[in-house]
């Protein structure tokens, strides 16, 4: 699970921003959003507001570009365009089987080298105070190197900077740094990242030619979303009835349409009293999308994954985003996490779902991007766990509110705008 994300001069983020995971235990409300494991307690959802254009994609685009480092992936890390350094700062700590670990690294995007990275156990006593226990360091800059294992120090001012570490020497010959290494793949490797306006149908396409309880799951959602469906299914050809001249038809989305799996993509039906219709010719965009994120859903809940979702309300209603939120958030879950931008208002709910350190912000103005969390807002300030969030929002109290002058477009259409001739 993912406790904290940083971030320096990387994508729309200049200076350094944080967005943490880390529960409040002095707040009791909401127990069961909690994920608590030796000592470590890490939220299992939270959602992060903003106005168009001010960085919130760029936070998921972090979160891509740290898992796609890991996993020896291009990364398509891109500097700050107002700064003059090339070097991306990225950092993420996690918790993998009870135990809290930090990594980061920094990357010079003109000369495509890794000039530091640093890997640490965190430790926590009886009496909750935390030790970081360094395993990795590799400041090529400053030329400071630490490593667990010895024989791999003298080792490091010499391999090549256009990898990590652990990609550059034979890890399975270094036992500390071959553990290293398992844990960062195994934890990239539980990440899925999906943007809901460019979500592909492939994931639950793959999952539902599985005839096994990880379909039914799947389907079982998909109907119990309330979508008047009666089944949905991958079927053989000929159970599809399709009218005379609607074969030729296509989806309305682009984005949910994959000529090279045409064929699977027809094979993907709903079922509306009794008679099996391709979901992609006549569900809507909401039904099919519902549909596509329905597989990510399944296997975070199932196998405990990280599902980290960008426009989570996109074609979705407001009461389907909350009940996918709702899912993660309970009990039942076990170590599954979401992380989710969303600009319906509805889910910004601290009486009935979520905590206060749950619900984020991404502000953008003159000076910068900063990336700020309700919790950060004092009972002084008239933010309590009673009050209606949407409301102060609505008022632009909480600030990542966008300000539109719309109007003024239609004035200079009617030369009313001050300056604006005839």
């Amino acid at each position: 699970m993912i406790i904290e994300l940083r971030a320096k001069n990387c994508y729309a983020f200049e200076d350094e921003i944080s967005f943490s995971m880390k529960a409040d235990m002095r707040n009791k409300k909401f127990g069961t959003n909690v994920h608590t494991e030796n000592n470590f307690n890490v939220l299992k959802t939270a959602g992060i507001y903003g106005p168009n254009n001010a960085g919130k994609t760029c936070l998921i685009k972090c979160i891509r570009a740290i898992k796609n480092v890991i996993l020896n992936r291009k990364n398509r890390l891109m500097a700050n365009i107002f700064t003059e350094s090339d070097v991306c700062e990225l950092g993420v700590t996690f918790m993998v089987s009870g135990r809290k670990f930090s990594y980061d690294f920094r990357y010079d995007t003109e000369k495509e080298e890794y000039i530091y990275e640093a890997f640490s156990e965190i430790l926590k006593d009886q009496y909750n105070n935390e030790k970081e226990v360094c395993w990795l360091k590799k400041d090529t800059i400053g030329e400071i190197y630490e490593c667990v294992d010895k024989n791999v120090l003298s080792m490091i001012p010499v391999v090549s900077k256009n990898n990590l570490l652990c990609y550059v020497i034979d890890t399975s010959r270094f036992e500390r740094i071959n553990e290293m290494k398992r844990i960062l793949v195994g934890f990239a490797e539980k990440i899925d990242v999906i943007n809901m306006n460019n979500i592909p149908m492939e994931h639950t396409i793959e999952l539902m030619k599985n005839k096994n309880q990880l379909q039914q799951k799947i389907v079982e959602f998909i109907k119990n979303a309330d979508l008047y469906l009666d089944d949905f299914e991958y079927v053989d050809m000929d159970k599809i009835r399709v009218k005379a001249g609607e074969s030729d038809e296509k989806p309305e989305e682009n984005v949910l349409d994959l000529p090279e799996k045409i064929m699977d993509q027809i094979r993907l039906v709903s079922t509306y009293k009794g008679v099996h219709v391709p979901s992609m010719l006549f569900d809507s965009t909401g039904t099919k999308k519902i549909a596509a994120i329905a597989g990510y859903v399944i296997e975070a809940l199932e196998q405990g994954r990280i599902l980290i979702v960008d426009e989570l309300d996109s074609s979705v209603h407001f009461k389907l985003t909350r009940a996918i939120a709702a899912l993660f958030n309970n009990e039942l879950n076990a170590s599954a996490q979401m992380i989710f931008t969303v600009h319906d208002i509805n889910l910004m709910d601290c009486r009935r779902m979520f905590r206060k350190e749950q619900i984020w912000f991404v502000h953008k103005d003159e000076e910068g991007v900063y990336v700020y969390s309700l919790a950060d807002f004092t009972a002084q300030q008239g933010v309590r766990d009673t009050t209606d969030i949407m409301e102060k929002y609505r008022k632009g109290a909480l600030g990542a509110l966008p300000d539109p002058e719309l109007i003024n477009s239609l004035l200079s259409i009617n030369g009313n705008v001050k300056g604006g001739g005839c």
